[in-house]
C-alpha cells in the first residue's frame, strides 16, 4: 500500500461515516469534487465499485464494506494517533528527557519541573544528570542544561541563570581550627577537598581573578571527590575548603553552617543555557517548559547575591 491509498481509505471510511459526499468533505475540509474523484480513482486502482451512488443517497457495496470492515479498525487507530500527535502540538503533554549538570540540575530544574508538573500534570520529565559532556542528539534528549562552552554546534540555546560566581568555603569547625586564608598562596597550606573531573579524570584546578587576570592554584588536600553534592557535605563535615559554585551554598552560607572567603578574587561564568538542535521544532511540553524556566530566572534576578 503506498500512502495514496492509504489517503483514500481515510476518505472512504469518512464517506461512509457521513452518509455523503458532501458532509464528508465538509469533515475534511475539502472539496466534494476532490472528495468524489478520490474515491473514483481508488475504484479504479482495486477494479471494483466501492460505492453505490444514487442521486439522493449513497452506499457501500459489498466490496467495500468487506473493504472497511477489514481495514477499519486499523484506519480508527491512525486517526487516533494522528488527533493525539496533533494536539500534543498545541497542547502540554507527553514525556521531556532532559540532560543537566548536577548544580543547575538541583538549584533550577528540579524547582522548575515542580512548578511545570503543577500546570501541566500530563507532562512527565525523565532528567539524566550527568557531569559529563553529553550529546542530546544522540542521546535522544529533548534539550539539555550546561555551559555555552560545553553544547554541540548549532544549538538553540536559551539562558536560564544569572551569571554563576564561584566561591571557596569552609565549615565553621575547619575555620576554628585552620583559619581562612585571605591570600591565594595561602590555600597551599589548607587542605583543599578537590574535585576530579568528570571529563578526563584530573583534579580541578581553582580558578581565580587577580586584577583583571586568570590564575590558577592547583590545591591538594585528602580528600578528593567526583560529584558536588559530596563536595559541599565533605565541606560541610569540617574535611576541608571547598571550591563550588556560590548558588549551591547560598543557603549554608546564610545559616552559617558554611564561611565563604576569598572572595575578591572569585570569577564569574556565563550563567547555564537550556539548548536544543536549532532545526528541531519545539514541542508544546518543552515550550511549556522554557516558560517556566524564564519566569524562574526573573525571579532569581531580583534576590540579592549573599556577599
Amino acid at each position: 500500500m503506498d500512502r495514496h491509498e492509504l489517503a483514500a481509505l481515510l476518505v472512504l471510511k469518512a464517506v461512509a461515516d457521513a452518509g455523503s459526499f458532501t458532509r464528508a468533505a465538509k469533515r475534511l475540509n475539502r472539496a466534494q469534487s476532490g472528495v468524489s474523484q478520490t474515491i473514483s480513482e481508488l475504484e479504479q486502482r482495486l477494479g471494483v465499485p466501492l460505492v453505490a451512488r444514487t442521486t439522493r443517497s449513497l452506499r457501500l457495496t459489498d466490496a467495500g464494506q468487506a473493504l472497511l470492515d477489514e481495514a477499519g479498525p486499523a484506519l480508527e487507530r491512525i486517526e487516533h494517533s494522528l488527533k493525539q500527535i496533533r494536539n500534543a502540538a498545541h497542547e502540554p503533554a507527553g514525556r521531556l528527557r532532559i540532560t543537566a549538570l548536577e548544580h543547575p540540575a538541583k538549584v533550577i530544574l528540579i524547582p522548575a519541573i515542580a512548578e511545570l508538573r503543577r500546570r501541566h500534570p500530563s507532562i512527565k520529565v525523565d532528567l539524566h544528570v550527568s557531569d559529563r559532556k553529553v550529546d542530546i542528539v544522540e542521546g535522544k534528549f529533548d534539550a539539555g542544561v550546561r555551559f555555552s562552552d560545553h553544547m554541540e554546534k548549532d544549538m538553540t540555546a536559551i539562558p536560564i541563570s544569572e551569571d554563576i560566581k564561584a566561591c571557596v568555603v569552609g565549615s565553621p569547625a575547619y575555620v576554628e581550627r585552620m583559619g581562612l586564608p585571605t591570600e591565594l598562596r595561602e590555600l597551599l597550606s589548607h587542605d583543599c577537598i578537590g574535585y576530579r573531573l568528570p571529563t578526563h579524570g584530573e583534579r580541578y584546578r581553582w580558578l581565580f581573578n587577580r586584577d583583571g587576570k586568570p590564575v590558577e592554584v592547583d590545591v591538594d588536600g585528602s580528600l578528593t571527590v567526583n560529584g558536588t553534592a559530596a563536595l559541599v557535605e565533605a565541606a560541610r563535615a569540617g574535611l576541608g575548603l571547598a571550591y563550588v559554585f556560590e548558588p549551591l551554598v547560598r543557603a549554608e552560607i546564610t545559616a552559617g553552617s558554611l564561611i565563604p572567603c576569598l572572595q575578591h578574587f572569585m570569577p564569574k561564568w556565563g550563567g547555564y543555557k537550556l539548548y536544543y538542535p536549532h532545526r528541531r521544532q519545539k514541542s508544546a511540553a518543552l515550550h511549556a517548559f522554557v516558560e517556566v524556566l524564564r519566569e524562574q530566572r526573573k525571579q532569581a534576578e531580583q534576590k540579592p547575591s549573599v556577599f
